[in-house]
């Protein structure tokens, strides 16, 4: 894919997003996921067979993603380069989840602003892997802010440098590995052991997108205060938390965003959540300068816009370097 396909392919996405008349790679995805899922787990019936047959499922799952989207490319483009470039850039636009993302966000915002919680609990489920019916404001407003700064790495960041070094086949191959880590990458008792390989893998393939995108919350940072005089953020200390709080999720890359997001709002992050009915007390993320506010939401959007912008651009160079 040329340099200009990866701008076409991240203006797509932020122009149109993920319509649903769109036959969308993720959603084939997910669907191949269930029904691997649903065979494996009717044969398997100990922990280890459970594990092994995990292992089966994400090769299966991500091999094909990678080998369809290779295969699609290298056909189209015997045709004809100019259908081989826009197949590739098609695939690539529907690894990216900017304006959804962003969408999502702002109706959790919406119905806040609404006073409407029941439209909040429910729009911020749709971001979110954890309980929300009984959610308070603070909570959900935490939840987003979360969701945004977690997902500006597993849906922006990341797709985009793996885009680089690998082009679209190995970013749609990388969205197959969240995708199985969001379905089945859980530690309760259905997926402990079944999705135990699909957990590692993602924690794998996100480790060094995490921490480019908590340098790169640091820059928006800097940049929006230097924009928008009004939205005061705080780049240094959103440094500071990145480092000292990053560890403090159950997850080896989350914890990275989000810290850096809480450093740069004054916000404080984590604590009690529950998951399946079950309460999961985790260990908190920045420090409470002040409260949580719906509009956390907005600057956490704004952050993530500009990352996404760092990103294209850092993706662009990469790509520029390696060939």
């Amino acid at each position: 894919m040329s340099l200009q396909g990866y701008i076409i392919a991240y203006l797509l996405d932020i122009i149109i997003g993920d319509p649903k008349w769109f036959p969308h790679p993720v959603r084939y995805i997910g669907r191949g996921i269930s029904l691997l899922e649903k065979i494996s787990l009717e044969i398997a019936s100990t922990p280890i067979w459970k594990r092994g047959v995990g292992i089966i499922t994400v090769v299966i799952v991500v091999s094909s993603a990678y080998l369809i989207a290779f295969f699609m490319i290298k056909a189209f483009y015997s045709i004809n380069s100019l259908l081989g470039e826009v197949t590739s850039i098609l695939i690539a636009y529907t690894t990216l989840s900017v304006n959804d993302l962003a969408k999502e966000a702002k109706d959790v915002f919406s119905a806040l602003k609404d006073d409407n919680l029941i439209d909040a609990s429910k729009s911020v489920s749709r971001i979110v892997g954890r309980d929300t019916e009984n959610m308070d404001e603070r909570e959900i407003i935490r939840a987003a802010v979360e969701s945004v700064a977690e997902n500006t790495s597993d849906g922006i960041t990341a797709p985009l440098f793996y885009l680089a070094i690998g082009g679209p086949p190995l970013a749609l191959a990388y969205k197959a590995v969240n995708t199985l880590d969001s379905m089945i990458g859980y530690k309760n008792e259905r997926y402990k052991d079944f999705g135990w390989a699909s957990a590692r893998l993602d924690d794998l393939a996100n480790y060094i997108p995490a921490r480019i995108t908590g340098v790169l919350i640091v820059v928006a940072s800097f940049i929006i205060n230097n924009i928008w005089a009004r939205h005061r953020l705080a780049p240094t200390f959103a440094l500071k938390i990145m480092f000292r709080d990053g560890k403090n999720h159950s997850s080896p890359n989350s914890g990275i965003p989000e810290a850096a997001i809480a450093g740069a709002l004054g916000v404080q992050l984590g604590g009690p959540s529950y998951y399946f009915g079950e309460l999961k007390i985790k260990p908190t993320i920045g420090e409470p300068k002040r409260q949580l506010m719906a509009e956390d939401i907005k600057s956490s959007v704004r952050i993530m816009y500009v990352v996404s912008l760092l990103a294209i651009l850092l993706a662009l160079l990469l790509r520029y370097w390696i060939e």
